[in-house]
């Protein structure tokens, strides 16, 4: 899933990227890849000042989560290709061919079966983090898969999720004042009105799967010949589509050319905020979820200060932050004053139950099926 930050705000980690104690060269060190605007700044700098001593902190924020996943497997690769030049090179005596490999790093869950199967990232030990037991039921079972990456109640911790969004509809107020309605569900993008009115995100599970909630299935139906009707509800949509686009899909809206978007959380709400036209909606038959979490990259040994900052995350009061001022859904329980919140996100943010138990995560499918999905896409586009 190609999720970027549209917007980002001040709060975000920016002041220096990176926040150093002072120290010697053996001082103890954390070495974080985070998704930029995924961690406001101020929460780090409390991290440092909660820490018993003085520790070198580098964190460094990444536009992309895509970029993240190709950083993992460059450290994955890298040792490979040093070891194929020693055997035409000789290298000067104990030179160091080991890469810069991050403590942690931000991963989508998009990319965990991949990141698993690959052997780009290592499990966790859960019994070194102390909020584990805190965290619900639905995101444990999120990041415990076996070694395939597929979830498995019997398999290991890979990740540990920090925040998480959702796929949403953003559309124009006044373009639907004139119309007299405004979109609730997934249905509504058929409407006859919103005719070359719409943008949708360039990815098959998403927009396949938006049609599979339409037709009260799920988004992560394997036998799509046994849903009848599908292709023509697909076709119906693409009639009703401007264009398909992943990154720079709300400058049109903002502007007017399009009047809805379909679009993920993370780069709606920003935007919400700084321009009143626009409004955001989840469906009320429920939508595709997703969760940003830190991973252990493949090589390094557990460092102790990493569950310590993981942990440091799932504090009730830590997650709120996060929760206020990066405008994402903590998966540990807040107990957040409306007040504290943005009112034009505030509906949003304060979730509905009924609708969060129709949502789902996007989870990995066997290949054929994920082949499948991609023909029918590229198929329905063309």
């Amino acid at each position: 899933m190609y999720r970027r930050s549209f917007l980002q705000g001040a709060t975000t980690l920016a002041l220096a990227q990176v926040l150093i104690g002072c120290g010697g060269n053996k001082q103890t060190s954390l070495s974080v890849q985070l998704l930029k605007g995924s961690i406001p700044g101020q929460v780090v700098d409390q991290f440092r000042r909660n820490l018993e001593k003085e520790v070198n902190l580098n964190f460094a924020p990444v536009e992309q989560l895509q970029s993240l996943f190709e950083e993992l497997q460059s450290w994955y690769n890298q040792p490979q290709a040093n070891h194929q030049k020693g055997l035409r090179f000789n290298l000067p005596f104990g030179s160091s061919q080991k890469p810069n490999i991050a403590d942690l790093v931000t991963l989508g869950d998009y990319w965990l079966k991949t990141s698993i199967e690959k052997k780009l990232i290592q499990p966790l030990e859960v019994e070194q983090l102390k909020q584990w037991a805190v965290l619900p039921q639905r995101w444990r079972e999120l990041v415990t898969r076996n070694e395939q990456g597929f979830l498995d109640t019997q398999g290991k911790v890979w990740a540990a999720p920090y925040r998480w969004g959702s796929t949403v509809i953003v559309y124009r107020r006044d373009k639907f004042q004139q119309l007299g309605w405004t979109p609730t569900d997934w249905s509504d993008l058929w409407r006859t009105e919103l005719r070359d009115r719409i943008s949708l995100l360039n990815h098959p599970r998403e927009v396949i799967g938006l049609v599979l909630k339409k037709l009260g299935k799920s988004y992560n139906t394997e036998n799509l010949d046994a849903i009848p009707g599908l292709e023509a509800e697909l076709r119906a949509l693409n009639q009703q589509v401007k264009f398909y686009d992943s990154t720079r899909y709300l400058e049109p809206l903002i502007i007017g050319d399009t009047w809805l978007a379909v679009g993920w959380s993370d780069d709606v709400l920003p935007v919400v905020t700084r321009y009143p036209q626009l409004a955001v909606v989840t469906p009320l038959s429920g939508t595709a979820l997703w969760a940003d979490v830190w991973v252990k990259p493949m090589g390094i040994n557990q460092a102790n200060l990493a569950y310590k900052w993981i942990d440091f995350c799932w504090q009730p009061n830590i997650a709120e932050q996060i929760f206020i001022l990066t405008k994402t859904n903590s998966p540990i329980p807040t107990n957040i004053r409306a007040s504290n919140i943005q009112e034009q996100i505030r509906n949003f943010l304060l979730n509905n139950d009924e609708i969060l138990g129709k949502s789902e995560f996007l989870l990995p499918l066997p290949l054929a099926v994920a082949a499948q999905y991609k023909s029918i896409f590229a198929k329905i586009k063309s």
